[in-house]
């Protein structure tokens, strides 16, 4: 099955591919030469991803998913949530929105954290929610060169590295996107089992 993936994020496309496999086509925006900055303007995760697979659904008229995701913090009452790329500013630079998370944990032993990724479907004009949560710890300095966003400072729980310092492989089979896409692909089989049945 084929479908637009509203991203040009090619950390997301490589993960998404990696995940979904060879019996579904993700095609990325700019493989559609498509460079709109989408509006992310709603006030939660869900809102977001809809918008996004909305937007892009009505400019290709194709299957299209997009996902929102957020890193929410217990001690800054769940900030940054939806504006965690732009956290620091709309540039969404994630070397400055680390330094900004830091800054405003301090000390603060509270360090409980998760990533909580939507994931909006559009197929046959039909809308689809999917999430995936992990839960995990913020340290204080940054650990692995791997992934992207607040990967170097985010252990998930149970492990003892951070998503920075793991394979693609690894992360993917843990990750709140992961997961998400996961329930996403599940889905995606059954529609093709009751369309053939």
């Amino acid at each position: 099955m084929k479908f637009v993936f509203a991203s040009n994020n090619d950390h997301k496309i490589k993960e998404i591919r990696s995940i979904l496999g060879d019996s579904h086509t993700a095609l990325s925006l700019r493989e559609l030469n498509i460079f709109d900055d989408i509006p992310e303007e709603e006030p939660n995760l869900e809102g977001n991803a809809l918008a996004k697979a909305r937007y892009i659904h009505r400019l290709t008229g194709m299957n299209v998913f997009a996902d929102d995701t957020g890193l929410e913090v217990d001690a800054l009452g769940g900030l940054p949530g939806v504006k965690s790329a732009r956290f620091a500013g709309e540039n969404k630079d994630f070397s400055a929105n680390i330094d900004k998370l830091l800054a405003m944990l301090g000390s603060n032993n509270n360090r409980k954290a998760r990533f909580r990724t939507i994931i909006a479907l559009i197929l046959n004009d039909n809308e689809y929610l999917f999430e995936g949560i992990v839960e995990g710890t913020i340290i204080d300095e940054r650990r692995g060169s791997e992934g992207f966003g607040y990967d170097p400072v985010f252990i998930p729980s149970g492990k003892n590295r951070t998503f920075a310092e793991m394979e693609l492989s690894e992360k993917n089979t843990i990750s709140h996107r992961g997961r998400a896409l996961e329930k996403l692909r599940k889905f995606l089989e059954e529609e093709a089992c009751n369309k053939n049945n």
